[in-house]
């Protein structure tokens, strides 16, 4: 028995993860994200999740963040069910999402009711602005951070510039360009592999 312990600290050890959360773990986590991101919370989410907690690599993170972008609906939203899923099941998914959607949930309403008073008002057409600015600095950032485990692989990194180039440069809708390019790159990926 000492041995499959001793073993299951190596291989967490190995994988540069801690040990699994549990439901309470994955709705304070998630609890806490959702309070302090505001203007979205993915570059919280990877600091969370692989820097400060390592309940994913960054490869891992990067993938689980891949798959949960091609799914419809909120990227993050859809990142918290499919981890909550791995690690605790239907209660993890359910702990991960409540925790994530509560507190931004009341907040918005909150907040609601403030701005429809106060939103004619110069200071607050100001703070609106600056906080415009800084959510695009901090997706800016996460997307540089999560190209690192991309380093050296040339051809997975002219995938990356063809869909910025596609959608950003020339203003393709993002369904048929992932559509085109996700199979490409899963074709790369797993000849790679052989």
């Amino acid at each position: 028995m000492a041995d499959v312990t001793q073993e299951k600290i190596m291989l967490d050890t190995d994988n540069d993860t801690a040990p699994q959360p549990d439901c309470g773990q994955l709705f304070m986590g998630f609890f806490v994200l959702g309070l302090t991101g505001f203007g979205g919370v993915l570059p919280m989410a990877r600091h969370m999740l692989v820097d400060k907690r390592r309940w994913l690599t960054a490869d891992q993170f990067t993938e689980l963040l891949g798959l949960c972008q091609f799914l419809p609906g909120g990227n993050i939203i859809n990142l918290s069910v499919a981890l909550g899923m791995e690690f605790r099941g239907l209660r993890g998914a359910l702990s991960a999402i409540l925790g994530l959607i509560l507190a931004p949930t009341l907040c918005v309403v909150l907040l609601g009711l403030v701005y429809a008073r106060y939103q004619n008002e110069p200071l607050v057409e100001h703070l609106f602005a600056g906080m415009a600015a800084a959510a695009a600095g901090l997706l800016l950032s996460t997307g540089i951070k999560m190209l690192s485990p991309l380093r050296g692989k040339w051809l997975q990194l002219a995938l990356v510039a063809a869909g910025i180039i596609a959608i950003a440069l020339f203003r393709l809708p993002m369904l048929p360009v992932m559509l085109v390019l996700a199979p490409v790159s899963i074709f790369i990926c797993a000849k790679g592999k052989f």
